[in-house]
């Protein structure tokens, strides 16, 4: 048996040829990539034929004196906590209420929430902008037509604060609370029947079974949406630029991060300052990352 292993094994370096493509996709598409914005990050540069040239820590020193760098981190972490706490809620309810062995058409209902992730975002927004438009939309029509507002009193929903970031946070939750609801049912689908037999033998009802049982049990699953949520938030990118047509209006209250840091690249043309938001962004994200970890992964008393 052992001779023959020895003999196979020699078919094992096959495998290298077949994960190389994937390294060197890796290496091309997200090390050089990263590893170029960091140098970048430390130059002054227009994007032009010339070449960078080195500044040192210039970049960084004006990113920490930079109020629009830390307003656009207010405005991102305003619009993703309004957005990922009712997605969550949404998400854990529905799965539990749809891994229930006794409803019916279920898989229906699967189908119709996840839907929304299927669907570009840049395509939802662009609706919602045509929707909520100040003269001629379609939410503002309505409002005339059933008397609840007129033509001079139509509301202006993207030149309020209030209503550009409560759109920008209903439509991530909208797009995203589905996916999250099938993350958490596979979560829940993994929890053994027994725990649940033994809930019943000592009479636990519906609530302390989904206290003591479900919750717990999903802690790596919340966890796991939890860090997507803030990878994926804190990047947010074209429901607000499409939404306020790339300005981050009114007053710079929905311009995130990404806006910011694709603004100063590509329309101030100056990729060094670009660069050093990107690395800002990244020690945000891994910031918060750890946070949730440390939060969720905590030792917690059952009371």
């Amino acid at each position: 048996m052992l001779k023959r292993l020895q003999i196979d094994d020699k078919y094992g370096r096959y495998g290298y040829f077949f994960i190389f493509p994937f390294f060197v996709a890796m290496l091309l598409f997200t090390a050089y990539p990263l590893v170029y914005s960091i140098y970048l990050s430390f130059t002054k540069w227009d994007g032009s034929t010339i070449a960078p040239a080195f500044i040192g820590i210039d970049n960084f020193k004006h990113l920490v004196k930079d109020h629009f760098f830390w307003d656009s981190i207010l405005n991102t972490f305003k619009i993703w906590l309004f957005a990922v706490t009712p997605q969550m809620i949404f998400a854990i309810i529905l799965a539990v209420v749809l891994n229930d062995k006794k409803l019916k058409g279920k898989g229906i209902f699967r189908a119709v929430y996840f839907f929304p992730a299927l669907v570009t975002a840049v395509s939802i927004a662009g609706l919602f902008f045509q929707l909520f438009a100040w003269q001629g939309g379609t939410v503002n029509n309505l409002l005339i037509s059933l008397g609840i507002s007129t033509t001079d009193s139509a509301t202006n929903f993207f030149g309020s604060i209030f209503w550009t970031r409560f759109l920008c946070s209903f439509l991530l939750w909208w797009l995203w609370f589905g996916y999250s609801m099938i993350i958490f049912m596979a979560g829940i689908k993994a929890i053994p029947e027994e725990l649940y037999e033994a809930g019943d033998v000592d009479g636990a009802g519906w609530w302390k079974k989904f206290r003591y049982i479900t919750l717990p049990s999903l802690r790596p699953t919340i966890l796991y949406n939890i860090v997507t949520s803030i990878i994926g938030g804190l990047a947010i990118f074209d429901v607000p630029y499409m939404l306020t047509s790339g300005t981050g209006a009114p007053d710079y209250s929905a311009q995130t991060i990404s806006m910011y840091l694709y603004s100063q690249t590509f329309q101030a043309n100056n990729y060094g300052y670009g660069a050093s938001i990107g690395v800002g962004l990244c020690i945000l994200t891994t910031i918060f990352v750890i946070i949730a970890f440390k939060f969720i992964n905590r030792d917690v008393s059952i009371d």
